[in-house]
């Protein structure tokens, strides 16, 4: 496209991905004559003088994405057309089609709250209304509006927010009064059937609904758009938007509370007509007498025209009318002129007109009914699992030529984002039943269980003659709020909201159901009443077979493979559902030949065929070493999703694979290891496919270990069935002896595909002790730890185990999480990258990246607007300056209420290796400057450590009990020491002036290391913060030296074991040449992480976890609670109170945890501005005041229930909707 990119009120295509069609650069027609221009600058003063005052500063934000708008908060322009009744004007894109607060600032910064009063269906226009009586010191009249007053030369001002400035004035000259309406993105709002006018003003982002004033201070339009790559600014004229205002004006004399409905006749026949030249409709067939009779009833100087552009499938006008149609006639009256034609139209809602055209030399007579235009305009939604889904809208149905009313996806939330479902999917099956509007989704929702596995037809517009199916997950857990129907009330200007059904209540499953709805037996939630519906188990067969995975579009030949790998995944786990019998067990497809009745005379027989077949498969495998084949049934792949609602910790994404090892493997309970860069925190849903046996189930994070990097997952293995239960097994574990340098192992991991891969290769370095950075967004790293090294660089996506030759396994290998410095690339060699980057025109399953508003990377470190002003240029949105993000924890993620933004391709091991545009959606979390990326690497994990927790929960731990499938266990347990370490070489530890006397103890103690453990720092707040201090050496504990991170974990066995265990350790420390005893007290945690979450406004806080307190700063203020991520769309996005800092007070009382944050919160009104001090991780203080919105953002807690183990959402505080 070039330099021919169009933008929503002077949007900056750039930021926005917008698409052009400028098929009118070369336009030939005729203008009107100029008009006199007769104005002084004398006269412009007094003009300006006048309208300033009237116009005013909108700050908008969309609390959910909605039909063509996307969730956020944005700056804009509008103007007072009335002052008694208190009403204002402004675009169409600035009033937003779904629910949306906005204030307006005048220009002695007095704010008032603003209200949509009205949105035209299809005009980029719409009113806001105020109470005037709230502006008590500012004089201020009314702009009135002068249609008529336009015409070409006119000399004209735009008055408005241009660039954020608050007031800003820009002259130009009517150059055209018939430019065709601008076309600003292919799916999303455009607006047609109508001229614009054009004038080289210059405009930019948040001069959006600006008036276009002549020299007697009268608006003759209204600004809109612009180009990017010039100075062109588009102005819509004002014949509908007097018309629509006459209509508001009649429902009331003044200014009220509750706006009187008033209803605004609006008629279309949903065919869209471009106007064109003479001499193209004489092209398109157009007779010349017919031409010659158009001439003649037209006014003079009319230059074409109308031809039927597009028609959309359904409406009234379809398979009447054809692109190409000229229309001569509307009720026997010749139209030319899209204002007569809309009159027509709006005059005649649900009455037939008669339409004469001529097709290709051909006149043809045809008569359509007048469709009411606010009927095919969604003024409700569903929301579920985060997604905003709706009836299709008029606007999407032109854009994706779909039929109105069809079941859209606006935003897919968590729920259908987990299952590969993309923006603007329509749905049309669900569940076995088909779906055609949304009553019949949410009556099919209404029946589901809790945690149900059940199969989704769609379709999008990129690929719109296939469905694609996919395998939906109900939430499990109470990620989000039930399901809700949100409903327009015009009269309040809010979005009122419901439950989607009652009394029904969703299910909790106590059974798997790999594809079906309701299981045998299910457990109420609530105390509602209990509707039992259950999905038919022929429609369940009947779609099973056509789940596919999600497709993807990936940019070279080694990720296409990991796509194929990943089909296979998804063909070997059907094979298995297909023929799954009731009981759980499953027939190999050998026996797909076999009758029902011959599998139930002798099941046992069947089953010990099967499990040969499997467990033969394994021992045929061609040239599989012994390891290989022993360790094959003992490994499983991940994969896990976190619901946005609950991104706690700092996790930087929300998909990852990975491979885990079965350590145990009982009748009640399963237990699987893996690297917590693949389980990073407990707030996760997991699926488990294993390599011995094609079946997919659920786990539960049952233990993270706070200090090193591996997670415990569980599974029952009932839900394997029989024979299931019986192939799989657990891994032979071989902690003693310790792997030395020189000892041969085998890595044996999984492919996509779930194919075994062994490797042999040679320890190289048994105790490589880490050292990883912090994040720029602090999240979990692995410290304290000594990896194992192999003699072969195997690459950073491939896990597994090492093994000896016989297959035992000695550790595991696992990912690390890390960060490094971007590299610096010349523009040369970017623009090469990005060309051959570029996506391909055919994309098949996959989605365009689009950024929401207020998004972009190169954010502020500390989210300070002030920081912005001069960059809005690069986060225009709508017409809108939005609304800097600063960073979302770090900058990017879905939001709970909606939200895509830029992805990144998926490994083998699912983390990040490069971007690509793809609706699996790997989010890139980055925060800050943007000076570091996300990199991995695998190393080995010795199995000793896991080795003893396991031992611990076997037997049965000291610690707190934990439910696991449906039986309370005690878990384990950690003593801790919250000191970071890192060794040193006793060769520069004697530079250091160590004495000969401990050197040699330490030689001794560990000849091979050689090495003197040193503190890097104290976590902030930790029993030790105070008493060590950086660069400490450890060199005993208890009087016993210390070398290495082991011996610290020995010393806190032995303390554990003790009689006295006053939680102390004696350690010998050297410090500037000093030797030092010192008593220092231990900690100890539980394997659950973090388990309690707050979300106020819109943010999410939690307290403080490890990696943030690992900086060694905590505010002095009590420390207070850590705002973890923000959601787009919410008060906080809009005010900018933004993740990475603490919230330490409300109000001036102080939050020093989350029990006195609820305290503070629940004494808060709906719609009250809080003052909030906030610190920045850097130390900063800043206090900023927001205003609560309990409608659109109640407060809600997350908490984790052990006894349970599900994790329950409770609202603290909320307004009630019914009343509003």
């Amino acid at each position: 496209m070039g330099d021919t990119l169009e933008r929503l009120g002077s949007e900056a295509a750039a930021s926005m991905g917008l698409e052009s069609s400028m098929k009118d650069e070369l336009c030939m027609e005729i203008d009107p004559p100029f008009g006199e221009n007769v104005a002084t600058a004398e006269d412009w003063r007094k003009a300006l003088n006048k309208v300033v005052p009237a116009v005013l500063v909108l700050r908008t934000t969309a609390c959910r994405a909605f039909d063509t708008e996307a969730a956020g908060s944005s700056y804009a322009t509008g103007f007072v057309v009335d002052k008694r009744r208190g009403i204002i004007l402004t675009n169409r894109h600035v009033v937003k089609a779904g629910p949306v607060v906005a204030e307006a600032m005048f220009l002695n910064r007095e704010e008032v709250p603003v209200y949509p009063i009205y949105r035209d269906p299809v005009h980029d226009f719409g009113f806001f209304r105020y109470d005037p009586g709230a502006i008590q010191f500012l004089n201020y009249e009314e702009i009135p509006l002068a249609p008529e007053a336009a015409s070409v030369g006119l000399e004209i001002r735009v008055v408005g927010n241009d660039s954020g400035e608050k007031v800003s004035i820009l002259a130009g000259t009517l150059a055209r009064l018939d430019r065709d309406a601008p076309h600003y993105k292919k799916d999303g709002y455009n607006d047609f059937n109508t001229f614009y006018m054009q004038a080289a003003s210059g405009t930019k982002g948040g001069s959006s609904g600006s008036p276009v004033i002549d020299w007697q201070g009268r608006a003759v339009a209204l600004n809109a758009g612009s180009k990017s790559s010039s100075a062109s600014a588009f102005f819509l004229p004002l014949e509908r938007v007097v018309r629509a205002l006459k209509f508001l004006q009649k429902g009331t004399d003044a200014y009220v509370n509750k706006w009187p409905v008033v209803s605004i006749p609006r008629g279309t026949l949903q065919v869209t007509f471009l106007h064109k030249g003479f001499d193209e409709t004489r092209r398109l067939g157009l007779r010349t007498e017919t031409e010659q009779m158009v001439r003649h009833a037209s006014p003079e100087g009319e230059t074409g025209m109308l031809v039927v552009d597009s028609v959309v499938p359904g409406g009234p006008g379809y398979k009447h009318l054809e692109p190409g149609d000229v229309l001569v006639h509307v009720n026997g009256e010749v139209v030319t002129q899209f204002l007569k034609l809309e009159t027509l139209l709006d005059d005649n809602v649900g009455q037939k007109i008669q339409l004469q055209i001529e097709r290709g030399g051909t006149s043809l007579t045809v008569n359509l009914l007048v469709q009411d235009l606010h009927s095919i305009t969604p003024d409700f939604f569903l929301e579920v699992s985060g997604a905003v889904i709706h009836p299709l809208s008029y606007q999407q149905a032109r854009n994706f030529r779909f039929h109105c009313g069809l079941v859209y996806v606006t935003e897919p939330g968590y729920m259908l984002f987990r299952a590969g479902v993309p923006r603007h999917a329509i749905i049309k099956k669900f569940a076995g039943e088909e779906i055609s509007k949304l009553e019949d989704l949410i009556s099919v929702l209404s029946k589901l269980s809790r945690g149900a596995r059940v199969p989704l037809e769609y379709i999008s517009y990129v690929d719109r003659h296939r469905r694609k199916s996919v395998l939906v997950t109900v939430d499990r857990h109470e990620w989000y709020a039930p399901p809700q129907i949100y409903t327009r009330v015009d009269s309040s200007g809010l979005w009122t909201s419901k439950p989607a059904f009652q009394p029904v209540s969703l299910f909790l499953s106590s059974g798997v159901n790999p594809v079906g709805g309701l299981g045998t037996q299910s457990v109420p939630l609530t105390d509602d009443v209990i509707y039992s519906g259950h999905i038919r188990q022929d429609n369940n067969q009947e779609l099973t077979g056509d789940i596919t995975s999600m497709e993807t579009n990936f940019e070279d030949a080694s990720e296409e493979a990991s796509h194929q790998n990943q089909s296979d995944v998804g063909t070997k786990k059907r094979r298995v559902e297909e023929n799954l019998f009731a009981d759980g067990s499953v027939v190999a497809d050998f026996s797909l030949n076999e009758t029902r009745e011959s599998k139930v005379e002798n099941p046992n027989t069947i089953q010990d065929t099967v499990l040969m077949d499997y467990q033969g498969a394994t021992a045929a495998a061609a040239n599989a070493s012994i390891a290989e084949r022993v360790i094959e049934p003992t490994l499983v792949m991940f994969e896990v999703h976190i619901p946005p609602s609950c991104m706690l910790d700092g996790v930087h994404s929300q998909h990852f694979f990975g491979t885990g090892v079965i350590i145990y493997h009982s009748q009640d309970m399963g237990l699987v290891v893996v690297d917590k860069n693949t389980v990073a925190i407990s707030s996760s849903d997991v699926m488990l496919s294993f390599a011995a046996f094609p079946m997919e189930i659920p786990g539960e994070v049952v233990f993270l270990h706070p200090v090193h990097n591996y997670a415990l997952i569980a599974y029952d293995p009932s839900a394997l069935g029989p024979v299931g239960a019986s192939v799989v097994r657990a891994a032979q574990l071989l902690p003693e002896p310790p792997l030395r340098r020189g000892d041969s192992v085998y890595l044996v991991g999984l492919s996509r595909s779930l194919q075994a891969t062994s490797r042999k290769s040679v320890v190289t370095n048994p105790c490589a002790a880490l050292n990883i950075g912090s994040a720029d967004s602090p999240r979990y790293r692995a410290t304290n730890m000594e990896v194992i090294e192999l003699d072969t660089d195997f690459g950073s996506t491939f896990s597994g185990v090492l093994t000896d030759e016989h297959g035992r396994v000695q550790a595991i290998w696992g990912s690390f999480s890390t960060q490094q410095p971007k590299r610096t690339v010349s523009r040369k060699v970017r623009r090469q990258q990005k060309k051959k980057l570029r996506p391909k025109p055919i994309l098949t399953g996959a989605w365009p990246w689009r950024p929401l508003a207020g998004h972009h990377q190169a954010a502020d470190r500390e989210g300070h607007k002030e920081r912005e002003k001069e960059s809005y240029e690069i986060k225009e949105e709508g017409g809108e300056v939005a609304l800097p993000s600063a960073f979302n924890d770090a900058t990017s993620n879905q939001t709970e209420h909606g939200g895509l933004e830029q992805e990144e391709c998926p490994n083998l091991m699912g983390k990040s290796i490069a971007p690509f545009l793809s609706f699996t959606r790997r989010q890139v979390l980055k925060f800050g400057c943007n000076t570091s990326e996300d990199h991995q690497f695998v190393r080995g994990i010795p199995i000793y450590a896991i080795s003893q927790v396991l031992e611990k929960i076997i037997s049965g731990a000291k610690g707190p009990s934990l439910l696991i499938n449906g039986v309370k266990r005690p878990m384990p347990l950690i003593r801790i020491l919250e000191v970071e370490l890192y060794p040193t070489l006793l060769s520069k530890a004697r530079s250091f002036g160590l004495s000969n006397y401990w050197i040699q103890a330490l030689v001794k103690k560990d000849p091979v290391r050689r090495q003197v453990l040193r503190v890097k720092g104290c976590l902030a707040g930790s029993k030790a913060e105070n008493l060590l201090e950086q660069g400490d050496m450890v060199l005993a504990i208890n009087k016993e030296p210390v070398t290495c991170f082991g011996d610290i974990e020995n010393a806190f066995q032995a303390l554990d074991k003790s009689d006295n265990n006053d939680g102390m350790l004696n350690l010998t420390i050297f410090r500037q040449g000093h030797e030092i005893d010192i008593l220092i007290g231990t900690d100890v945690r539980d394997g659950n992480g973090t388990t309690r979450a707050i979300n106020w406004c819109g943010c999410i806080v939690q307290d403080p976890h490890s990696a943030v307190r690992a900086l060694g700063f905590l505010p002095e203020e009590g420390h207070g609670v850590y705002v973890a991520r923000w959601c787009h769309g919410s008060p906080v996005h809009r005010y900018g109170l933004y993740a990475l800092q603490w919230i330490v007070e409300i109000n001036g009382k102080p939050t020093p945890d989350l029990d006195a944050f609820v305290n503070l919160t629940k004494e808060l009104e709906h719609g009250q501005f809080v003052r909030v001090k906030t610190v920045h991780l850097n130390g900063k203080p800043r206090v900023l005041t927001l205003k609560q919105d309990l409608h659109y953002w109640p407060t809600w807690e997350l908490v984790f229930d052990p006894n349970d183990a599900i994790w329950h959402r409770k609202i603290i505080k909320a307004v009630n909707c019914s009343s509003v």
